[in-house]
This record gives structure tokens, sequence and C-alpha cells, in this order.
């Protein structure tokens, strides 16, 4: 499976959710979708970047724009996750990386000298009709938020 380009239609996928159901993009068909991928729960700088989205999740809904974040951990740590910040959005859960792999966020990377793999912080907006329209890849957390809100304030503009 390659990796999604902008301005392409993103293939349908299909993931557990934190409310227990089986949620499909083509759900969304319809909305903007900021989908942020992460890689662990309940670590410093994940609670900030979810926080910050669950801070501006009323903004991103007046713009007719659905939150969702994807990482490896399954259900039960991401409902632990939401419970504790009091997160607004679904958390998808792909333990197998399959989507991961779709966006290319799942690649190797190094820390404190051994390498292994992992996500990729970075967060993708998909049109209502299921293209991608804007990436953003191996974000820094601060300020990011607002520049993902911009750019979805922008996609109603045309």
């Amino acid at each position: 499976m390659s990796q999604v380009q902008i301005g392409e239609r993103i293939p349908d996928f299909k993931l557990p959710a934190s409310n227990g159901e089986e949620v499909a993009l083509s759900d969304y068909r319809g909305k903007k979708v900021v989908l942020y991928f992460y890689p662990q729960d309940m670590t410093p700088t994940c609670t900030q970047e979810s926080c910050d989205f669950r801070d501006f999740n009323g903004e991103f809904a007046r713009h007719d724009a659905v939150v969702l974040g994807i990482s490896p951990d399954d259900i039960e740590k991401h409902r632990k996750f939401i419970g504790k910040y009091e997160l607004p959005f679904l958390l998808l859960s792909d333990t197998d990386h399959r989507v991961c792999e779709l966006f290319g966020v799942w690649q190797r990377k190094k820390m404190f000298g051994r390498e292994y793999m992992g996500v990729v912080r970075s967060t993708f907006l998909i049109d209502e009709e299921g293209k991608l329209a804007q990436e953003w890849r191996n974000i820094r957390v601060k300020g990011h938020i607002e520049r993902v809100l911009e750019a979805v304030g922008e996609l109603g503009e045309d």
C-alpha cells in the first residue's frame, strides 16, 4: 500500500474506536477530518497535544471539522486517557500499524542510541470528499493546533 498524497482520495479504513465501535473514515464524508497520529497515550508530549486539540475542539466543530486521534495503543488505554483528560473526541486504535503505514508515519526512530519502530507525530487534514488537503509531519506541539485550525478555516473559504 502506497503512502497517501495531497490531493488524492484517502483509501477508506476502519479502526476500533474508544466508544467501542468500529469507525470508518467514510463515516465522516461531508465533514472535514483532522486526523492526528501520536506515539502513545499518557506521555507528556502526547498528553499536551491531545489536550490542545481538546481545548480547541469547539473551534474545529464551528468549521464543521471532526478531530480523531490515532495511536498504536489499545482501546482500554485510550479510554483511560480520555477519562483522565476529558478528551471530547474519539481515539482510534491502530495496533497493527496498518493506517500509520498508509500515512507514512510508522517509521524507524532513535532515542538514546536505540533504534525502534514508532509513530512520527503528524497531523492530516482531510476535506469533505475524503481527499488529503494538507499535512504536517514530524511536528512540534507548540503552536501546531493553531496552524491546523487556520488551515481548516481556509479550507472552507474556497
